[in-house]
């Protein structure tokens, strides 16, 4: 399956902690073996997923699309509120 990221999924991911970085890499890892394990937004998020993890004891989301035509999993945000997902 291939994995795309986005810009601004890119620049926040780096600025993680190595242990938290680590913690998303394991849910990105999930993710691959169990794509349709997030949730399914609606309305104008149709097709946008959200997968919730923990990171110690704060609770993330992980925003992606998953593509089934050409498996392909794009990671849009990471926050751990819904507020910091749409900042960015």
């Amino acid at each position: 399956m291939k994995i795309l990221q986005t810009g601004s999924f890119s620049r926040r991911a780096k600025k993680l902690p190595p242990g938290e970085k680590a913690a998303l890499d394991k849910a990105v890892g999930h993710l691959l073996s169990h794509p349709q394990a997030g949730e399914p937004k609606r309305a104008d998020l149709a097709g946008v997923r959200v997968y919730k993890f923990k990171l110690g004891s704060r609770l993330y989301l992980l925003a992606y699309l998953y593509d089934q035509q050409a498996p392909t999993l794009t990671l849009l945000a990471i926050g751990s509120h819904e507020s910091d997902l749409i900042k960015g």
